[in-house]
């Protein structure tokens, strides 16, 4: 029997334009195009039977609506990380009441330890962290010790030129990862497929998994016919505005199966 999926999200603030950027240049982000895009996701997601929650906007937080940093929900375990912005560690709180109830959770607690969800990537019982800007060695070894009394292991990804992980090395089925290998080193990943987005999209690896269905922004075109020439199903939805805050498809949604 199928289990039912929840999502979380949280809406576009006012400050949205003001997101913390690494690698890409600030333009003007539209504010009432993004909040389009952020409902029209939502929208996608209910489509596939997901029950979609959706918080309001953060006041003093550009950044929030990217769910995915301060936590993330696994199949046996929530871990409750520790942004490497300072100024998005408060966001957290917020989230706490809205994830699931029914499994344990870790928390990235360390004075030294940064740790982004956007760096976690689980592949069988391994979480890959990134190591890169947002995530340190002592966020990965706090996280280590705390999934490993549930049974996950946790492996360092090299991540360069690239905000997180998951900017370039997303799950889009089992055993296959949608890759960009130029921002990403996946070498301790074995036995896995691996689909190359293609050179011209090098943002084109983000993939949101619900069920069977892969969502993917609409705005990398060439990547998505190379998943579904792979033999995957995959949906398109509109995130110009959120590329240009230099985030993806997954930052916007926490998606879980209710119970374990």
């Amino acid at each position: 029997m199928t289990r039912p999926l929840t999502a979380l999200m949280r809406s576009p603030g006012e400050d949205l334009g003001a997101c913390q950027l690494t690698y890409l240049e600030r333009r003007g982000i539209d504010l009432q195009r993004a909040r389009e895009q952020h409902a029209g996701l939502a929208e996608l997601l209910r489509g596939l039977g997901v029950a979609v929650k959706v918080l309001p906007a953060l006041e003093d937080a550009p950044d929030a609506c990217f769910v995915e940093d301060p936590a993330r929900v696994f199949e046996d375990v929530v871990v409750c990380a520790r942004p490497g912005v300072a100024d998005r560690r408060f966001e957290l709180e917020s989230l706490l009441p809205f994830l699931p109830q029914d499994r344990p959770r870790v928390q990235v607690v360390g004075e030294q330890a940064t740790l982004d969800g956007g760096d976690l990537l689980r592949l069988g019982d391994v979480l890959f962290c990134g190591q890169g800007s947002r995530t340190n060695h002592a966020g990965l070894k706090e996280l280590a010790h705390g999934v490993l009394p549930h049974g996950l292991r946790v492996k360092a990804a090299p991540v360069r030129g690239a905000l997180h992980l998951k900017t370039g090395a997303c799950m889009v089925a089992p055993d296959t990862v949608l890759l960009q290998p130029e921002w990403v080193d996946l070498d301790r990943a074995e036995g896995v497929r691996r689909i190359v987005v293609d050179g011209r999209e090098p943002f084109g690896a983000n993939a949101l998994m619900v069920g069977e269905v892969l969502v993917m922004p609409e705005e990398h075109p060439r990547s998505v016919e190379r998943v579904r020439a792979a033999g995957l199903q995959v949906e398109t939805t509109a995130i110009s505005e959120f590329l240009a805050a230099e985030a993806g498809v997954t930052c916007l949604a926490l998606v879980w199966n209710e119970g374990i």
